[in-house]
């Protein structure tokens, strides 16, 4: 089943089953508790992301193609690192390029894990018991905020404004039983940068779950970005990174395409 969070013509926010592109069934309940599926239909004004994460984990040096063309040692434990709230953006919004970070913005494909109830020191056999569904999301990362600017720590390179989009859904479990064999790609204005499969994870989806749960409590609508394969504009010889005027777009089996447009802060 494919959820969506979608503004209606009225202004108000609305979750629903989409039907089309400008209309869904309306979901009635707390998608995170009890929720159904009605035979109302309601027109979409605009596409939302899915969810409004409380919080946006991320995993970095997760794909071993993607270590390998970075030159880093495959991690022996998952490389943590988070995204602020500020960052979320919606399918089709533009991915906005601060003056502060010019002719450094990257790309990254991931596959996004929305926890669906509370978690806290799962294991990993009773993991995917917590996920509500996953969805695509890009990783838009400014390099050198990232490993210079940022004193080594990357989460100002990976928080400015917009840099987090996902969408254009969730999809639940029952439709993706096993999050560990889907292709992923990236494309930019057309051309495929990033084209791999999730199976080339180092820490698959269920480890990551329960390592992240270890002590601590991941709370309902909680997005896990579970890292990017290889083919990162930083990476390519010579580099390329986003301008205004791009169109980048994201690409999950069985999720949909993510895409958003690329401009510069004004």
């Amino acid at each position: 089943m494919k959820i969506i969070r979608f503004q209606d013509p009225s202004g108000e926010i609305q979750f629903g089953e989409p039907l089309n592109a400008q209309s869904a069934y309306l979901i009635e309940g707390n998608i995170f508790e009890t929720y159904r599926v009605t035979d109302r239909v309601v027109s979409m004004e605009k596409l939302l992301a899915p969810v409004v994460p409380p919080t946006i984990l991320c995993i970095g040096l997760n794909y071993r193609q993607h270590a390998e063309e970075t030159g880093a040692k495959i991690p022996e434990h998952p490389v943590l690192f988070i995204k602020a709230a500020n960052a979320l953006n919606n399918p089709d919004d533009p991915i906005v390029i601060p003056n502060i970070a010019p002719g450094q913005v990257d790309y990254e494909c991931e596959l996004a894990v929305v926890i669906g109830k509370t978690a806290k020191n799962v294991p990993r056999s009773e993991a995917l018991d917590y996920v509500l569904g996953y969805t695509c999301a890009n990783d838009v990362s400014a390099r050198r905020w990232q490993k210079e600017g940022g004193a080594k720590q990357w989460c100002r390179g990976k928080s400015f404004d917009t840099f987090c989009p996902l969408g254009p859904c969730v999809v639940t479990p029952d439709d993706i039983p096993n999050p560990n064999n889907l292709k992923i790609t990236t494309t930019l204005n057309g051309e495929t940068m990033q084209d791999s499969t999730t199976s080339d994870m180092i820490f698959d989806v269920p480890t990551l779950i329960s390592f992240l749960s270890e002590g601590t409590t991941l709370l309902p609508g909680t997005v896990i970005l579970t890292g990017t394969p290889q083919g990162v504009g930083f990476a390519r010889t010579p580099p390329i990174f986003l301008k205004g005027g791009d169109q980048v777009t994201i690409d999950i089996e069985g999720i949909g395409a993510l895409s958003n447009p690329v401009q510069e802060e004004v």
